[in-house]
């Protein structure tokens, strides 16, 4: 049979599907460099209305629930998301989510005109819902549709979605740009273009064939899906495996999150899938991206330089999510969770030391902006893209979407508490910021090293009796 290439309709489809990983990666890095003109804008808003100054703590507060409903919004949809795939299919999901994402890109663009910072808080609400069901629909369609032997290097493509999101964030946020107290309102309402965009490309895209034949029990429709996805009507070993699958799950039935809980069969597989989420948020990543242009003023840059220098994480992020889809089918996904960890762990106490000695020499500033750099490439490389792909590996499609809502969930979980936590630990621990997160990548490495089994190139059945006999 051989090794199954890229079709230009399995390409297409994935396009349109990683555009909601885009979403989710421009509104994560969307609200960080325009922050003192959205202040300004609810500090305005609230002495028009109120006729009175606003305290420093209410303003602080408003600000936080801004941020924060982002991920509020994100835990919602992503719970919810294992329920709509398996009610509307995954590809229709995707098509009905891009109501919430037109929702909520128009209300953060209106939110100025309208005078009204609960209107922007909404927005802010309405697409993380939205950006919470793109993490679920996206990397559980990917999986579904690509070839055994580029499942890998396909899935990795949802990191490189919200990478270029990220990057494309930070470039028309900075002060030239819409970063200003006009363009704002713009920066956020272009939420609205990925969503029309995947409105356009989405009903060209077919159904999950593994959806189709395994939930819907419609072999048919299954088959002209991966012939159209395959570029062949040669599409007998896809269908052989996934019947292989649906004989082993009829036992399993799709299992809703509370019986997923329950099941001490997958119990480990799913500790496996959360730890992986875990370490992805708890490595510290997100400090950085968050907060790089404070990290990088704090080491001794300008603001204009710490802006570029952002950017350059932004840029470096893409790059090196590109470099690590080839790499991900031919190393595997362990070894390069391991390399990622392993890497990040080291960097991080490299940033560490420059952090605390650079007011003994100036040259530290480089070895601090080098070490954050390094760090991020090695994010890259491991725990930027395996969490996604890997949770819908370790998982048959009878408990598949609600152990990815778990996951999810979790994801989104870690992401809010980090974004909470940082700006405090930042101020009480200064120079040792990141050591917290040295001792959990440390953590997190050890128990990749003794506890997740390499998935590459194994079917989900495969995948499934590797955890067989190793207990719970």
């Amino acid at each position: 049979m051989g090794d199954k290439g890229l079709t230009f309709f399995l390409g297409y489809a994935i396009v349109a599907a990683v555009l909601g990983m885009f979403q989710f990666g421009y509104n994560t890095g969307v609200i960080n460099a325009p922050i003192k003109v959205i202040q300004e804008f609810i500090k305005d808003v609230w002495e028009d209305r109120y006729s009175d100054e606003i305290h420093t703590d209410t303003l602080n507060l408003l600000w936080a629930v801004t941020v924060s409903m982002f991920a509020i919004g994100g835990m919602i949809g992503g719970i919810s998301g294992g329920y709509i795939a398996d009610r509307f299919g995954r590809k229709m999901g995707l098509l009905l989510n891009q109501v919430l994402g037109i929702l909520g890109g128009v209300l953060m663009g209106v939110s100025q005109p309208a005078k009204s910072y609960e209107i922007l808080i909404i927005g802010r609400f309405v697409i993380g819902l939205n950006c919470g069901l793109n993490t679920i629909l996206v990397p559980m369609y990917i999986s579904e549709i690509a070839p055994l032997n580029l499942r890998g290097g396909l899935g990795t493509v949802n990191q490189l979605g919200v990478t270029i999101g990220l990057l494309i964030s930070q470039i028309l946020g900075i002060n030239s740009l819409l970063g200003t107290k006009h363009g704002w309102p713009v920066l956020l309402g272009l939420a609205v273009v990925p969503s029309v965009l995947q409105v356009v490309l989405l009903p060209l895209c077919p159904e999950s064939p593994r959806h189709l034949l395994i939930t819907k029990k419609n072999e048919d429709d299954s088959r002209k899906a991966l012939r159209r996805l395959r570029g062949s009507n040669d599409v007998e070993e896809d269908i052989s495996e996934m019947q292989a699958e649906e004989a082993s799950n009829q036992s399993v039935e799709t299992m809703s999150i509370a019986q997923l809980l329950c099941s001490s069969s997958l119990r480990m597989p799913l500790i496996v899938g959360i730890m992986m989420h875990l370490s992805q948020q708890f490595s510290g990543i997100n400090a950085v991206f968050y907060y790089s242009t404070t990290i990088f003023t704090d080491s001794g840059m300008s603001e204009t330089q710490a802006q570029y220098a952002s950017i350059g994480v932004g840029i470096l992020m893409v790059v090196m999510t590109l470099v690590s889809i080839p790499l991900m089918d031919r190393k595997g996904r362990r070894a390069l969770h391991l390399w990622g960890l392993g890497g990040m762990f080291v960097f991080s106490i490299f940033m560490t030391i420059s952090f605390l000695v650079q007011a003994l020499a100036s040259w530290m500033t480089i070895i601090a902006v080098i070490s954050t750099f390094c760090y991020v490439i090695f994010f890259a490389i491991g725990p930027g893209s395996i969490p996604w792909m890997i949770t819908a590996e370790l998982f048959s499609q009878g408990p598949r979407p609600a152990a990815m809502s778990i996951a999810v969930l979790v994801n989104w979980f870690s992401n809010f508490v980090v974004g909470q936590v940082f700006p405090p630990m930042n101020e009480h621990l200064g120079s040792y910021t990141f050591l917290p997160f040295s001792v959990l990548l440390a953590m997190f490495w050890t128990f990749t090293y003794y506890k997740v089994p390499e998935t590459k190139n194994r079917t989900f059945e495969e995948i499934a009796s590797l955890f067989q006999g190793r207990g719970s």
